[in-house]
């Protein structure tokens, strides 16, 4: 029996339906096959999302709660949303067409949901913003990372974009701020093998063939730190922090480089006083629909002066 063609679904508050499929079992009805098979929702909870309506068949039909169970098909829910704590930076949108969304973010906003976060991304604030559904990030950044992040519109042509970045057709360019070395020779071209750190979530250098490779250029000195250009040549997890890392220069405000530092109370407000003075600063490629020239550019800066009066004043 061939399963049903899934179907458009609507967002709620800028989120997607979740789908299950219904295998083979002894479940007399849907509830009782989500209550088994999803228990983290009580079986109480479940029932009154059905008496709601908000849980639907493969057609897009609602199930009340005394719906008997059908195998080899698909159930649709929206996740009951917890309590998220609100990150108070505003994302702008920089360009907009029919086939892209590109947006600068803040620091802290994650690009997508996860963890703790589903309505304080910037997918889902933007989802909500310009009501279109089909959005998903050509790309995406650290939720430390300010900037700018691609999004397609066209289902359709999302793949023609994604593979720019397979095939490294984008340029990208970064601005970081971390500590001076005058003793090392400008610009440094970093070319070495990252692989997965023993260390929780950080990337380290490796023996072996460099899979990673960015283009590290001071701009801007004062004193013991410097604003730098970086310009990535592969797309590495953590690719930039790693690197400027190994020589020595840690971004300002990294809470994994050199050294991971605990992360607060899953039901703590989060701290933003310190945010990584790291900034995706502008996008470069041709458009694989339209054959333009794309260039975007953040209206975001990373400002050194500012940002070592606030150093001081910290450590005073």
């Amino acid at each position: 029996m061939s399963r049903p063609a899934r179907i458009p679904l609507p967002t709620r508050d800028g989120v997607s339906a979740s789908t299950v499929a219904t295998p083979s079992g002894p479940w007399a009805t849907v509830l009782d096959f989500l209550a088994e098979r999803i228990p983290a929702v009580a079986r109480e909870d479940w029932a009154q999302r059905m008496a709601r309506g908000e849980v639907l068949d493969a057609r897009g039909q609602p199930l009340p709660p005394q719906a008997p169970f059908r195998a080899q098909t698909r159930l649709h829910y929206w996740r009951s949303l917890p309590f998220e704590h609100r990150i108070p930076f505003e994302e702008t949108i920089v360009f907009q067409d029919e086939f892209l969304v590109v947006a600068d973010k803040p620091h802290f906003l994650p690009v997508t949901p996860k963890g703790r976060y589903v309505q304080e991304t910037l997918l889902v604030r933007l989802k909500r913003r310009t009501g279109i559904d089909t959005l998903v990030p050509m790309h995406r950044i650290d939720l430390e990372t300010a900037g700018l992040v691609a999004f397609t519109v066209q289902p359709h042509t999302r793949d023609a974009y994604q593979s720019l970045l397979r095939d490294a057709l984008v340029h990208k360019t970064y601005e970081a701020i971390a500590p001076w070395r005058d003793d090392l020779n400008w610009p440094q071209q970093r070319l070495s093998r990252l692989q997965e750190s023993a260390h929780f979530m950080a990337m380290e250098e490796a023996e072996g063939e460099p899979n990673a490779d960015t283009l590290i250029e001071p701009i801007e000195v004062m004193g013991a730190w410097a604003r730098y250009r970086l310009t990535p040549r592969t797309g590495q997890k953590h690719q930039l922090r790693a690197h400027l890392c190994a020589l020595g220069l840690p971004i300002a405000g990294d809470r994994i480089y050199p050294e991971l530092l605990p992360a607060p109370p899953a039901d703590a407000p989060p701290d933003f006083s310190r945010p990584l003075q790291l900034l995706a600063r502008s996008l470069r490629f041709t458009d694989p629909v339209t054959g333009q020239l794309r260039c975007f550019d953040s209206p975001r800066r990373l400002d050194l002066g500012h940002w070592l009066a606030q150093a001081t004043r910290r450590t005073a």
